[in-house]
């Protein structure tokens, strides 16, 4: 549990999270348009979505089974029975006036999500609801001095919002409840997570209270933050911002504000809005929308195995620690990647080779997964030759850098440049014998106790036969001679 320490005392967080997911799916929520990404703009828009007279929406069924695949992903409660809403607001972005959303009635009720911490605990989080709604469109300031363009290729657009329950004490839980919510979004096919295509954005609300007082402060929503790190940002500055308010006899109010990612600041936007200024009611083009059992079995059975089940399993299987279990399954291809490396060889050694070597050579390329430059059988093939001893762990590393940039194979790259390892006894035992005779010194110092110079031999018996020397038969030689 984090806490704030102020000139006061200690503060506690308490932080819920609005999550807007872009539904996976080829046409809108209530029309036929595109929503393919990077369109330009204005080109993927229907008379429904520009709000023309007369036109009435039409609920895409793709959009409701995805609905319907999140709830179940997410061990929730799914409604048969849900009913649209018009929420009435205007911006200039929205052509009618209102968006077609779910109000009281959702589609998702009740589920929970479990975070994997980096101390290695976990901890279960809430959903309050997940609804369908429709997206807005996006105004553009930055193209007149003047005027404000009005881009509505995303009018319309289907989005999940999820809403968790304020369960979260800390920026490191809400980014922990991101990245799980995205990996269960990808694992399901349902959202591609991409937050920098607006794909995925996050509301924050958060309160401070004192430590120990079970009662909710006045909250403030931080709209529309588009990155997991941003919302840690956003978080610890709006918490220190409160506690300064509150110690110095100030009252938080309740209000929308906007995270500055320039000036690392949350900015006031608006007073916050209640339920009751968009005047709710059930829009009368829409019937409530009723699910039978056989629709919500049929999407069940095609559920994925998800991240927290395939984590158990290759604790079970491969014997890993969670944290490596964890960040395997961060994400579908990671973990697919790795069980390939792994099928029929050392699970832990495996795993090791994947969240050590690779994702370092992966990370300082900027590559991901998906654009690795060696393939899971290239790797399986560079820890067969591990195992079989034809190279040692040392080496191994000098081959992995040279396959990242070469593309190579591991056992031609051994072959070109003679790496093998050396396991001939005699050949080793002439080499230490030669170290322990030019170091006489050192031998009667270890010898008289000071143990610690064993490793030193090993060094020089590595380094002389160019680190080609079979690790253990140094190991045991070394042994047997200073014994």
């Amino acid at each position: 549990m984090a806490y704030i320490q102020g000139t006061s005392g200690e503060w506690e967080m308490v932080i819920g999270l609005e999550v807007h997911a872009q539904v996976i799916s080829n046409a809108k929520l209530f029309s036929g348009a595109s929503t393919t990404f990077g369109a330009a703009p204005n080109a993927q828009v229907s008379f429904v979505d520009a709000a023309f007279p007369g036109m009435l929406p039409v609920i895409n069924e793709t959009c409701v089974e995805q609905a319907v695949r999140t709830g179940l992903g997410l061990k929730a409660q799914i409604n048969k029975v849900s009913v649209f809403d018009r929420k009435n607001y205007f911006y200039a972005d929205l052509p009618a006036g209102y968006q077609i959303s779910q109000y009281t009635q959702p589609i998702v009720g009740k589920g929970e999500i479990l975070l994997d911490l980096a101390d290695g605990t976990t901890r279960t989080v809430g959903i309050t609801r997940l609804h369908l709604e429709q997206d807005a469109g996006k105004s553009l300031h930055d193209q007149s001095p003047n005027e404000t363009y009005v881009d509505l290729n995303r009018s319309g657009v289907a989005l999940m919002e999820i809403v968790s329950e304020p369960d979260m004490r800390s920026g490191e839980e809400a980014g922990a409840y991101l990245k799980k919510l995205r990996a269960i979004l990808r694992y399901l096919g349902t959202c591609d997570g991409n937050m920098e295509e607006g794909s995925m954005r996050c509301d924050v609300n958060l309160s401070m209270r004192r430590k120990g007082d079970d009662t909710f402060g006045t909250r403030c929503e931080i709209k529309n933050v588009n990155s997991i790190r941003f919302v840690q940002q956003a978080i610890d500055y709006e918490a220190h911002r409160q506690v300064e308010v509150l110690e110095s006899g100030g009252v938080i109010v309740q209000e929308t504000r906007l995270w500055d990612t320039g000036k690392g600041i949350t900015r006031s936007m608006r007073s916050k809005e209640d339920a009751h200024d968009y005047r709710y009611f059930p829009d009368p083009d829409l019937l409530p929308l009723v699910l039978d059992d056989a629709m919500i079995e049929r999407v069940k059975n095609t559920l994925p195995e998800l991240p927290d089940e395939k984590k158990a399993r290759f604790i079970q299987d491969y014997g890993l620690k969670p944290y490596d279990a964890s960040v395997l399954v961060a994400e579908k291809t990671s973990a697919a990647f790795f069980e390939a490396v792994a099928k029929g060889r050392d699970g832990k050694l495996a795993a090791n080779w994947v969240t050590v070597e690779l994702f370092g050579a992966l990370n300082k390329l900027g590559k991901t997964i998906d654009e690795s430059p060696l393939s899971a059988d290239a790797l399986g093939g560079l820890i067969d030759l591990i195992t079989d001893e034809t190279i040692s762990g040392r080496i191994a590393k000098d081959v992995f850098e040279e396959m990242v940039a070469t593309g190579k194979a591991a056992k031609d790259i051994v072959e070109e440049k003679g790496l093998k390892q050396i396991t001939d006894t005699s050949a080793i035992e002439k080499t230490i014998d030669d170290i322990l005779a030019a170091n006489a010194d050192k031998v009667a110092e270890y010898k008289g106790g000071k143990e610690k110079l064993f490793g030193f031999f090993v060094g020089q018996a590595m380094k002389a036969t160019g680190g080609k020397a079979n690790p253990g038969m140094v190991n045991q030689l070394l042994k047997k001679k200073l014994s």
